[in-house]
């Protein structure tokens, strides 16, 4: 009997330390090259970790917020960025947890990030400015715009998130998922299997993109490297967003605000005319439009067409 226990415990150490080896093999390769857009970007040291950004052009203020996951960052806006920096000052943000800004081991909330935006705003941008925000941040942005519509002009949406999916909240079941990923070794490496480069290509080509097989080799590396920065640091984000702690009910909030907001969606994107629906009748004064051939990322996948669109909005 002591002789299976001993050998089911050097069994399980062996298995981890397999799994550490395999850890800091993937945290060491995956940003041996770096694909992430420097591009004189600065830091503002805000109080929960220092939050990457950068500042372009001249002109009234647009702050670019990327979609929140782990696997996200400002490059997400890096193909229209330039363009809008004709006729705008563009601040593009990496989220806490997401991309060089930093990734605390801290449950992730959505009024964080309320928090985080309007005192980026705040502190930084310092005067009234148009938003645009893709997915899950569009419901910060709403959230942080009730709080304190003195920061916000225009809103704009990029695909975002079904209200009914925002409306889950954590439970038992979700809060033993956010401590499993949370874990140090088996929670890293379930964080590095749900990011690794195959679940990005296929994210990419299965439901960011209409044209899947269009994505560049760049952007895959670029979205993986932003994954991994902080040796798995992003593991906190994940586990908190896979339990819903950055959930919140928008209902009230969509109701209530008198800011001028449209939604773009991609128009091939399944369910995004619903889901739009669903907040116009909420909120009719909200405005919609559509991107032929896009789906989740009509910013990176028709750049052009993302950029005239969003120069008709802010300058109507």
């Amino acid at each position: 009997m002591k002789k299976h226990i001993k050998n089911s415990a050097l069994l399980l150490c062996i298995v981890a330390g397999l799994i550490i080896i395999i850890n800091k093999l993937i945290s060491v390769f995956s940003h041996m090259t770096d694909h992430l857009p420097t591009g004189g970007g600065k830091y503002y040291h805000w109080k929960y970790g220092n939050i990457y950004y950068t500042k372009s052009g001249k002109g009234k203020p647009v702050l670019l917020i990327h979609d929140l996951d782990p696997t996200s960052s400002s490059y997400e806006w890096k193909a229209v960025i330039k363009k809008m920096s004709e006729d705008h000052t563009v601040y593009a943000i990496d989220l806490l947890g997401c991309g060089r800004s930093e990734k605390p081991n801290m449950t992730y909330t959505n009024y964080l990030y309320v928090q985080l935006v309007n005192d980026f705003i705040h502190a930084v941008i310092e005067e009234k400015t148009d938003v645009i925000a893709t997915g899950d941040s569009l419901s910060f942005v709403i959230m942080g715009c009730q709080m304190e519509s003195k920061y916000y002009d225009k809103i704009i949406g990029v695909t975002p998130t079904d209200l009914y999916e925002l409306a889950k909240a954590p439970g038992r079941r979700k809060n033993m998922l956010k401590f499993l990923i949370e874990l140090p070794i088996i929670g890293t490496f379930i964080y590095n299997m749900e990011v690794s480069k195959n679940r990005i290509i296929d994210a990419f080509v299965n439901n960011y993109y209409y044209k899947g097989h269009m994505v560049s080799e760049k952007t895959i590396q670029t979205y993986y490297q932003a994954a991994h920065i902080g040796d798995g640091g992003g593991k906190y984000l994940l586990a908190s967003i896979k339990s819903y702690y950055t959930n919140i009910n928008v209902v009230s909030a969509i109701k209530k605000i008198n800011n001028s907001i449209c939604l773009i969606g991609g128009k091939e994107h399944p369910f995004i005319e619903d889901v739009i629906n669903d907040y116009q009748e909420f909120n009719p004064a909200i405005e919609d439009a559509y991107i032929p051939n896009t789906t989740c990322l009509p910013q990176m996948e028709a750049p052009d067409k993302f950029v005239h669109l969003v120069n008709i909005i802010l300058h109507s």
